[in-house]
């Protein structure tokens, strides 16, 4: 056999895109975590996935990935809760042998609000619960990936760090932290096979866009003055989320590593 082809061999593709196990899908009953939970399952991935309040649609979730011959588990969780994270990923692990990707996506309906306007309590808040959540998150899994030789971060961050969009810092600044600590692990956990990237979400026809639509946040200027921005005059759909998440976290990015992929229509640019 020549070199070249024995190369090629060593480079093809395996029939399963992941290991055995499962993805926890962290924020997985809302508009674009269920639409990533769904991804994942139909291309043949186990799924565990998170909700805060709305069991019921949790459980939607978990019927529909189900129904597409996959084992699904869902978990009630606030990720600033420490202990509730760790007793969530040992539930999960257990349900499904071990965990081989965690997705964070849950994320604080942000108020909509300047810089100079944002109360000491805003920050606080959105800190603890989505900077502090991660920590939690990672504090948690990280050791458990090493000990199952390896793993994978997908973080849903935002397209603000492209371009800043005024009155979004509540949600830009925290998921701009999230980052750092992103490329920190893919930098120093590559060596257990551990890796770490984003997805950074434009606007997304779902979950927190549309609340803030239904509340009269976003008007028609605000549209207007957005799409001009764009250079594909349209919003994104969850489940193109969901297909970047699943291309970050598979084998077809074993060489992909501490980068944002921006999924925002070319925001930005």
């Amino acid at each position: 056999m020549s070199p070249t082809m024995s190369l090629a061999t060593s480079l093809a593709p395996s029939d399963s895109l992941f290991p055995s196990g499962a993805v926890l899908v962290i924020g997985g009953s809302g508009g674009v975590g269920s639409a990533v939970a769904l991804e994942f399952a139909r291309v043949g991935c186990d799924v565990a996935l998170t909700y805060l309040r709305r069991e019921g649609r949790a459980q939607e979730v978990a019927d529909a990935i189900r129904a597409l011959g996959r084992r699904a588990s869902i978990h009630q969780l606030s990720i600033g809760d420490a202990a509730a994270v760790e007793s969530v990923v040992t539930a999960a692990a257990a349900e499904h042998g071990r965990l081989h990707t965690v997705v964070v996506g849950a994320g604080t309906l942000a108020t909509q609000v300047l810089l100079a306007e944002m109360t000491r309590e805003q920050w606080h808040a959105i800190t603890r619960e989505d900077l502090d959540g991660f920590f939690n998150v990672m504090q948690s899994t990280l050791h458990r990936f090493r000990a199952w030789g390896g793993g994978s971060y997908v973080h849903l961050g935002s397209a603000g760090h492209l371009a800043w969009p005024e009155r979004d810092g509540m949600s830009v600044a925290p998921k701009a932290a999230i980052e750092a600590l992103i490329t920190g692990i893919a930098r120093e956990e590559g060596r257990h096979g551990i890796r770490a990237n984003s997805v950074l979400l434009g606007v997304i026809e779902a979950g927190m866009f549309l609340e803030l639509s239904r509340q009269g946040v976003f008007g028609e200027e605000w549209v207007r003055e957005v799409r001009k921005g764009l250079a594909l005059k349209r919003w994104g759909q969850p489940e193109e989320i969901g297909h970047a998440a699943v291309f970050l976290a598979s084998n077809r990015a074993a060489y992909v590593t501490g980068q944002r992929l921006a999924v925002a229509g070319g925001y930005g640019l």
